[in-house]
């Protein structure tokens, strides 16, 4: 009798470690599948990440299409005609040369308005397309347009501005 009673706690104990087995092996397989789940639903999303930020790139890329910091042809010329050396300094002197016409009491006359009332026409933002053309937006307040510029570098290294073409956009009627 006891040798039934050894036999049947050796085959209790028998089930007990298979059972065991088996219960943290299923465990073990399933936190690893878990885990890569997780693993493609985070290589999903930094891959989305990774074309969305291409896709910006592309449209960033597109947008500065025409500014003198991508133009390697102005630049060149630039470089040649021995007017610079430095593009972003070369660029921030032509702005501010323009915004500079700001401090006039009748308006910035690059904006090619006249004053209207109390409010006087200001450029607010300037853009360099190549070594010769800059495109700026002006306002007074109440009004919106946009100049179209020539700009000279002079032998003295001063910066000369010629009106090309200026829009004001019509007020609203509402």
């Amino acid at each position: 009798m006891r040798k039934s009673l050894f036999l049947y706690l050796f085959i209790i104990a028998v089930l007990l470690n298979i059972f065991t087995y088996k219960y943290f092996t299923s465990k073990e397989s399933s936190e690893q599948k878990s885990a890569l789940e997780t693993s493609d639903s985070s290589t999903n999303s930094s891959k989305v990440l990774s074309d969305s930020i291409t896709h910006l790139t592309d449209k960033l890329y597109d947008a500065n299409t025409f500014s003198l910091e991508n133009n390697d042809r102005a630049q060149n010329y630039l470089y040649e005609s021995n007017k610079i050396n430095d593009v972003p300094a070369f660029a921030e002197k032509v702005k501010q040369a323009l915004l500079s016409y700001n401090d006039s009491p009748e308006g910035n006359k690059y904006t090619d308005q006249v004053k209207m009332g109390d409010q006087k026409f200001i450029i607010s933002s300037v853009k360099l397309l190549n070594h010769r053309w800059v495109i700026a937006n002006y306002s007074n307040g109440q009004l919106w347009g946009e100049v179209l510029l020539k700009y000279f570098v002079e032998e003295n290294g001063s910066i000369s501005f010629e009106i090309m073409n200026s829009y004001l956009y019509p007020a609203n009627l509402n």
